[in-house]
């Protein structure tokens, strides 16, 4: 096999993932270079056996050991291959780590991605989860997306209309193991155009002083936003935000505000629907600092379930679910994990 593809087995998977739950997988491949996927998944380790793709283990709970072996691709290059007009396509392994690509892409003189600063995780993995913060879904700036298709062998370049992106979710989410995503282009313009009207970003640059801020200013007040609000996975196992925010019909969102006013809703870009504050949900149902045993709910932020050090990835899914079975018993509304469930389903 080619010298980019590394292969273990019985690998222990607890520095794997950012909640720090022990786990073994049956075999693990490494790959520097997607040109060799078709032969990688072509060999008698992964030929009768999908594998599952990995990438910084910063939106996966394994619940439970995987059954079948997991493919990491670890490549990491970041090129600009076009110019157009005001912007350019920036393009990016799946291995590289997503705020790396960040950070690049502002070095390069190039915006759009500045309020996705600090999200944890890997290039590949953000077109399947849409991600998304203060305002921005990385979906706005794909330009197009190169996949393998294991069951075809083909190659795909799928345009944003192609991956059929919505609030986190996409065509890979939605058609799990259909693709593997080798590498994102994203058309970034080079006239910055600040994105300032979401969670605080215009007080956080007012305190650090900044009046006309570049894109650079706005990273900046991002990630310190995101660390005074979030715990540090390396001192404290989770996966950031563990619920989706529930979208619901308009005139639902607009009773429960009537019966709550403090809850805070969110433009969805259409009428008919409005997106609500999981976190003031689960807050109002008292679970903010609350923990059974090593599984608990960050002190600082409701959304955020956190490993204390021993809990298992079964007892981090067992809090959810009580969290959820709460929130719809007092709200009649219903909360959807972010993470990748291995070994359970929802």
């Amino acid at each position: 096999m080619s010298d980019s593809v590394r292969l273990f087995r019985n690998v222990p998977l607890k520095s794997r993932n950012t909640f720090g739950v022990p786990a073994f997988a049956p075999l693990l491949a490494e790959v520097d270079d997607a040109s060799v996927l078709p032969d990688v998944l072509a060999s008698a380790n992964f030929r009768d056996h999908p594998p599952l793709v990995i990438g910084g283990g910063s939106n996966l709970l394994f619940v439970g050991d995987p059954q079948v072996p997991l493919l990491a691709l670890t490549g990491n290059r970041v090129t600009v291959v076009a110019e157009v007009h005001d912007a350019a396509i920036l393009r990016a392994d799946a291995g590289t780590t997503w705020h790396a690509l960040v950070m690049e892409s502002l070095a390069l003189g190039l915006c759009g991605l500045e309020n996705l600063a600090l999200i944890p995780g890997t290039v590949g993995a953000a077109p399947i989860q849409n991600i998304g913060a203060y305002g921005v879904e990385v979906g706005e700036f794909i330009h197009r997306v190169e996949a393998f298709a294991p069951a075809t062998g083909e190659w795909h370049y799928l345009s944003a209309t192609d991956c059929a992106f919505a609030y986190r979710d996409s065509l890979f989410k939605r058609e799990s193991g259909r693709f593997i995503i080798t590498a994102v282009e994203f058309a970034l313009p080079r006239n910055f155009s600040p994105r300032l009207s979401y969670a605080g970003i215009s007080a956080q640059l007012a305190s650090a002083g900044v009046s006309n801020p570049t894109a650079q200013d706005v990273a900046a007040a991002v990630v310190a936003i995101r660390r005074s609000k979030l715990p540090d996975p390396t001192l404290i196992g989770n996966a950031g935000s563990f619920f989706k925010n529930p979208i619901l019909p308009a005139a639902q969102a607009s009773a429960l505000q009537d019966a709550n006013p403090s809850m805070p809703t969110f433009a969805t870009g259409s009428d008919a629907t409005r997106k609500v504050s999981a976190a003031w949900l689960i807050d109002a149902c008292g679970w903010k600092g609350r923990r059974n045993a090593d599984a608990g709910v960050s002190e600082s932020h409701a959304l955020v379930l956190v490993n204390h050090g021993a809990a298992s990835g079964l007892e981090l899914y067992e809090l959810a679910r009580e969290i959820a079975g709460s929130v719809r018993k007092r709200f009649g509304v219903a909360l959807e994990p972010e993470p990748r469930l291995i070994g359970a389903i929802w």
